[in-house]
């Protein structure tokens, strides 16, 4: 007889849930605050009123910073191999946000200048940016709506 031989070890069927928690907490925030810096740009090219366009950079810079761990497990999620299945939709999800951060940092750079040399860049970047998400942001519902349920049960 034999030794018996060791099974392999398997990687997860599953994505790690604490990751999946984390990221379903933290995903929306940067939308809203880019949402709100896109508000305050409309708001200081109305009024010319500093307030807003400092408001606005404040509420860039900590869209960027929230942005940073969904980001990273996304990234993770998407781009590291595993035995889970990466949807194109995941993968447009992905770019999107890329995208839409890009945007965002430049966004951040425009906010630097001086109050009035601001305007126009900056409503042009928060509304890309708020572009991006939103179509992001659709992307990722459509995926978690469960089209591959979907299939399965018109296979069966």
């Amino acid at each position: 007889m034999t030794p018996a031989t060791p099974a392999p070890v398997r990687a997860p069927a599953y994505r790690s849930r604490f990751a999946t928690a984390v990221f379903d907490v933290l995903n929306p925030v940067p939308y809203g605050l880019f949402v709100g810096t896109l508000i305050f740009d409309i708001l200081y090219a109305i009024t010319r009123n500093v307030f807003w366009g400092k408001g606005a950079a404040w509420l860039v810079t900590a869209g960027l910073l929230f942005a940073i761990v969904p980001r990273v497990i996304n990234l993770c999620h998407v781009w590291i191999p595993s035995r889970y299945p990466v949807t194109r939709l995941e993968r447009l999800d992905f770019w999107l946000n890329l995208f839409a951060i890009v945007a965002a940092v430049f966004n951040a750079f425009v906010h630097s200048r001086d109050a009035y040399a601001m305007v126009p860049p900056n409503v042009i970047l928060s509304a890309i940016t708020v572009a991006l998400l939103s179509v992001a942001q659709i992307v990722h519902a459509l995926d978690k709506f469960g089209f591959r349920e979907a299939r399965r049960e018109q296979v069966r």
